[in-house]
């Protein structure tokens, strides 16, 4: 069988087997709230869960990178008449809550888990250490990586391709609330297109906005794939997973 190449699906693959040795999930801390936008929702934390370990139990080891927003986003507007750096600090104490809250779900559902952060919290989670993440990964322990890059000015965005390029995983998928990446926001505008697939170049020209513009170069320059999918729909992580034609891949 010809081999693939980074990021791509060998051909003749089985579908109930991961086409990625290795993947970063990007969820956003709103994803975790489900429709009670703040705060932890249980039921779809354990959902989230439920979709995690399917994956996981294709082959494929799992990384993850978790927002804030549900709790603290050091750019909203709660947080205007702050100091911005101890405004991001906030957001990445944030980012902890939620990856404890998913740690708990996974290891409820017999998934082995370790939450990481780059912000010192040796009482609840390990420091992130990059071999000491790679180690884990070849135990086949999903990793939770929490607390952003530990900088301020920096989006979980950014600590997502930063943590996949990393860590080497295959591909970056991220969760969000739309279905792919479109010329102009559908939600506002009833004659959006969506891509299905698009340069690293066209989403920076045309500012498209689906990721942070340095998470996005810095992808690019390493040759990263980024797939861009809609969380909402039941089964999707497994759909990527598997290779299926799932949102949109930025290449």
């Amino acid at each position: 069988m010809e081999p693939a190449g980074r990021g791509e699906a060998p051909r003749g693959v089985k579908r109930n087997v991961s086409v990625y040795q290795r993947i970063l999930l990007k969820l956003s801390g709103e994803a975790l709230a489900g429709s009670q936008h703040f705060g932890l929702n249980a039921e779809r934390v354990t959902e989230l869960a439920r979709e995690v370990k399917a994956v996981w139990e294709m082959g494929a080891d799992v990384g993850i990178v978790v927002g804030g927003g549900n709790f603290f986003r050091g750019v909203a507007a709660a947080a205007q008449n702050m100091d911005r750096v101890t405004a991001d600090h906030m957001g990445m104490l944030a980012t902890v809550m939620n990856a404890l809250g998913l740690q708990d779900a996974l290891e409820k559902l017999d998934v082995p888990v370790r939450v990481m952060t780059a912000i010192h919290l040796q009482q609840v989670a390990e420091p992130y250490i990059r071999r000491r993440a790679l180690r884990h990964l070849e135990k086949r322990r999903v990793v939770i990586f929490a607390g952003g890059t530990s900088n301020p000015y920096f989006s979980t965005d950014t600590a997502a391709a930063l943590r996949a390029l990393e860590i080497q995983a295959d591909v970056v998928i991220k969760a969000t609330g739309v279905d792919g990446v479109y010329d102009k926001d559908p939600r506002k505008n009833g004659d959006a297109v969506r891509y299905e697939s698009v340069s690293y170049r066209e989403v920076l020209a045309q500012a498209l906005g689906v990721m942070d513009a340095s998470a996005v170069a810095m992808c690019r320059d390493n040759n990263l794939p980024i797939i861009v999918f809609n969380l909402n729909e039941p089964g999707n992580i497994l759909r990527v997973a598997r290779g299926e034609a799932v949102g949109t891949t930025i290449r």
